[in-house]
């Protein structure tokens, strides 16, 4: 295939690949276009027989490379960090890719408390269902060395509190009472839809003024987001959105995005809220 149809065909996997490993937009969108140059050399210069696997293997070095030389940038990153979020977009094509298993806030960030190489096994095995001698091929691992990387990945993850069996309708109809009540000062209906031992996490980056800590228990949660609310001025906006594959809140003032707000549910109820408000991670998403 010529360089353009192989963009066309793989940009959707290798973006979701390095979206994943990364938790940045930018990042995944720039190691994509990467990804091609590189390929493009090497093709040039030799015959490459399974190209997709090629790919997804130079995808895998350059996330990995990419998480290395960032590491030292997130041990002195200001207050929590959150993945980029992934408000969706229509007829997106990474869409496919993204949505055939959960990319939602919990999910990325709880793979970013595995190694590269542990990340790299569990997403192509669990996520992208390769098998252990394609993923061995790709991260230049045995077999068996990536069997063993993969059950202490899985063994990892497997630990995640279980989520609520909520479908999708059901958390988007609790997110917009939630906001509804928040806009009219309804503090018992805000309470009673967040499990009393909720936690919000807030992302600002040191960039604009957020929680550096998580704030738990709902009675404290409603009262910040009270005090939020009252500093929102009139020309703010709550859109609702999908954001990391679940039901999400756009806030916008004067149509620039200032916050994106997913949640994640549990016995039915709201139990984690994260909002990203780093202008920085908020850029991918300005008009």
């Amino acid at each position: 295939m010529e360089t353009e149809q192989l963009y066309q065909t793989y940009k959707p996997l290798l973006f979701s690949i390095a979206y994943r490993m990364t938790g940045s937009i930018t990042d995944a969108e720039d190691l994509v276009q990467e990804v091609f140059l590189i390929y493009d050399h090497v093709s040039s210069e030799k015959v490459i027989e399974n190209e997709k696997a090629y790919l997804c293997k130079i995808m895998m070095n350059s996330s990995i490379d990419k998480l290395r030389s960032a590491a030292s940038k997130r041990e002195v990153y200001v207050g929590e960090w959150l993945p980029e979020p992934l408000v969706e977009v229509r007829n997106d094509p990474a869409h496919t890719y993204l949505m055939k298993e959960s990319i939602s806030t919990a999910y990325l960030l709880l793979l970013q408390q595995l190694t590269e190489d542990e990340r790299a096994v569990y997403l192509l095995r669990e996520v992208f269902q390769y098998s252990y001698e394609e993923i061995a091929v790709i991260i230049e691992k045995s077999s068996t060395n990536c069997r063993q990387i993969f059950h202490r990945a899985k063994k990892s993850m497997d630990n995640r509190p279980k989520t609520s069996t909520l479908d999708f309708q059901s958390m988007k109809s609790s997110i917009e009472q939630f906001t509804v009540a928040l806009q009219k000062g309804n503090i018992p209906k805000m309470l009673e839809l967040l499990k009393t031992d909720s936690i919000f996490i807030s992302d600002g980056g040191g960039k604009v003024k957020a929680a550096l800590n998580p704030i738990h228990t709902s009675e404290r949660i409603v009262l910040l987001f009270t005090s939020i609310m009252k500093k929102l001025p009139e020309n703010s906006r709550m859109d609702f959105e999908v954001v990391n594959g679940y039901p999400g809140v756009v806030v916008s003032i004067n149509d620039y995005v200032a916050y994106v707000v997913s949640m994640e549910f549990q016995d039915d109820k709201i139990s984690r809220i994260y909002m990203v408000s780093n202008p920085d991670k908020l850029e991918h998403l300005q008009k």
